[in-house]
Parts: C-alpha cells; sequence; structure tokens
C-alpha cells in the first residue's frame, strides 16, 4: 500500500514572476497573483503549507476597473480615535499610493492567519515599470 504524500515545507522550491498589470482589470488580475501566491498552480499543493511563488506586479499605478468604480468604489482605514473614519475614492487612492489598491484586493483573497500574513510578503508591487529584482532572475508571466 502507498502512502499519501504529504508536503514539507522543505520541499518547496520558490520560482519569481514578473506580471505587467498595464491593462489588466483589477479583480482579475488578483485573484491570479492570489493563487501563485497560495501555490495552488503546484501539483505539491497543501493548504497548511506556504507552497506559493513571489510576484513582482511592474505598472501597478495603470491598473484598469470596469463601470463607475472609480468614483464609487471606497476604501476606509480608521485611527483610532472617535471619529477617526477616513474614506477615499479609488481614483485617489491610484493617485495617491497606487500600489495600495492591489495589494488589498490580493489580501482579501488569501487565508486571514499567519500563514495569508506569510503569504503576502512574496508580493512586490511596484508603481512603474522599475523593479530591484534582476539577480533573482523573474520569469515573465502571461495572465
Amino acid at each position: 500500500m502507498q502512502k499519501t504524500y504529504w508536503t514539507k515545507p522543505a520541499d518547496v522550491e520558490r520560482q519569481w514572476y514578473v506580471v505587467d498589470a498595464e491593462g489588466q482589470t483589477l479583480g482579475r488580475l488578483a485573484s491570479k497573483i492570489a493563487t501563485i501566491l497560495r501555490g495552488k498552480h503546484k501539483p505539491i499543493y497543501n493548504p497548511s503549507v506556504d507552497t506559493g511563488d513571489f510576484v513582482i506586479v511592474i505598472n501597478a499605478d495603470k491598473i484598469r476597473v470596469t463601470g463607475r468604480r472609480m468614483e464609487q468604489k471606497m476604501y476606509y482605514r480608521h485611527s483610532g480615535y472617535m471619529g477617526g473614519l477616513r474614506e477615499i475614492t479609488l481614483r485617489d487612492q491610484l493617485d495617491q499610493h497606487p500600489t495600495r489598491v492591489l495589494e488589498a484586493a490580493v489580501r482579501g483573497m488569501l487565508p486571514k492567519n499567519r500563514l495569508g500574513r506569510k503569504m503576502i510578503k512574496k508580493l512586490k508591487l511596484y508603481a512603474s515599470a522599475e523593479h530591484p529584482h534582476e539577480a533573482q532572475q523573474p520569469v515573465p508571466l502571461e495572465l
């Protein structure tokens, strides 16, 4: 009788991918990035082990959305003080902090535990086409 293979953290080999976000739809791109960060594209996937790869996203400020989301989608944050709730539209968030939009979308698609916090650290976001990860020899990923 053959035993079931169970992935261990030492078995994981990490790959680096680079994704160009220019012209990509926000939610569709975020779901594909989350799949790669979790490792669900690999045959050794295990939900209790971080089997995912690193993802570098360039041109994050040129992301696309459909409908009237630029004016209607809101991002909220709270200072912790009374009346400290702040809200900002998607358009303003893209102008001020363009990488936070994609990071929030991907973070919402990852597990809400210490494994998810470990996975989001493998996401590297850049608003321009330049990134400092050439030494890792990232492979272009077509989505």
